[in-house]
């Protein structure tokens, strides 16, 4: 069994944070020792799919539904589910949005390698858009797509 201060540091997150998850009742079965909360591996895991679920930007009142499914068993597989496919989508929506992001940073890397080299951008600007290498022109039509 872990105290909250142990869950926190193992989580790096504030005490406060999983005090309030706990107000919420999202450790439904968290057991208490002289008023001092006890976590198992039960709330471990269920603060692993709580934090997942919040990074994918799921709001705390939907995590709490979800909490509520769970203690009502097989009937709820199927939202559970789906709730998981829709993260699911929004996330790799999210990851898809990055990749751009992360191709422009790659291409702006390589330019300004390039302009430093050549001391000025006027070669880069006859490059672009359509005549950079091909790796390179990959890079910078990605970042562009909309």
């Amino acid at each position: 069994m872990y105290t909250i201060g142990q869950i926190a540091e193992m989580f790096q997150l504030p005490v406060s944070t999983i005090r309030y998850y706990d107000k919420e009742g999202l450790f439904p079965d968290l057991k208490r020792s002289s008023g001092i909360r006890q976590f198992g591996p039960k709330e471990i895991e269920a603060l692993r799919v709580i934090e997942c679920l919040k990074k994918s930007g799921l709001e705390i009142k939907d995590i709490k539904l979800f909490m509520e499914w769970c203690s009502k068993g097989s009937d709820t597989y199927a939202q559970r589910r789906e709730l998981f496919l829709r993260r699911k989508e929004i996330v790799e929506q999210e990851i898809a949005k990055l990749e751009r992001v992360l191709d422009m940073i790659r291409f702006k890397c390589w330019y300004y390698e390039q302009a430093m080299q050549d001391g000025n951008e006027d070669h880069l600007n006859e490059l672009v858009p359509n005549h950079l290498p091909p790796e390179i022109q990959k890079l910078y039509d990605h970042a562009h797509e909309k």
